[in-house]
């Protein structure tokens, strides 16, 4: 018996989900200046998916022309990258952060590190800490009793108020 891996994914708001058949090909951080300025961060992290094994489930991505060879793919309501699109490769790359299981793909290489941020190798050694958003009325709580965000799950009807 053969086991597919199978990852499942899609947008913040969940107007835009996806899944992907036999995983992702050369995950990697881009450090590139497009990849940034796309993702608004400093890399985008991405995974290649070959030939049809992307299906998108529910809605449709828009696109925006980064270059003549790529587009990128992202959700027109809620604006998530979700793919990246060289034109003339059989296949798409996908956004890791989009996945429902992000740390199920572990990133292999950093490209483009050419225009990587001079800072990026101390991140790892900033101190971290738990937020607990006491600058909001409510604290966490308020954000939790208002979570509009999709799950990180397929939803038979999303937003939930389309189940009622």
């Amino acid at each position: 018996m053969t086991v597919t891996k199978i990852l499942a994914g899609g947008c913040q708001c969940g107007a835009v989900r996806y899944r992907v058949e036999g995983g992702l090909d050369y995950p990697h951080l881009c450090h590139c200046r497009m990849c940034q300025k796309a993702a608004g961060n400093y890399f985008m992290p991405l995974g290649f998916s070959p030939g049809d094994r992307l299906t998108l489930t529910r809605g449709e991505a828009s696109w925006f022309q980064s270059s003549d060879p790529v587009r990128r793919g992202f959700c027109r309501d809620c604006g998530t990258p979700l793919f990246f699109d060289t034109l003339q490769s059989d296949g798409v790359a996908v956004t890791l952060g989009s996945l429902d299981e992000p740390s199920a793909v572990v990133p292999v290489s950093n490209d483009g590190v050419e225009t990587r941020v001079p800072f990026f190798e101390a991140l790892a050694g900033l101190a971290g800490k738990a937020v607990d958003r006491s600058d909001l009325p409510g604290g966490l709580e308020s954000i939790a009793s208002s979570n509009h965000q999709h799950p990180d799950h397929d939803t038979a009807h999303w937003p939930a108020s389309e189940a009622r």
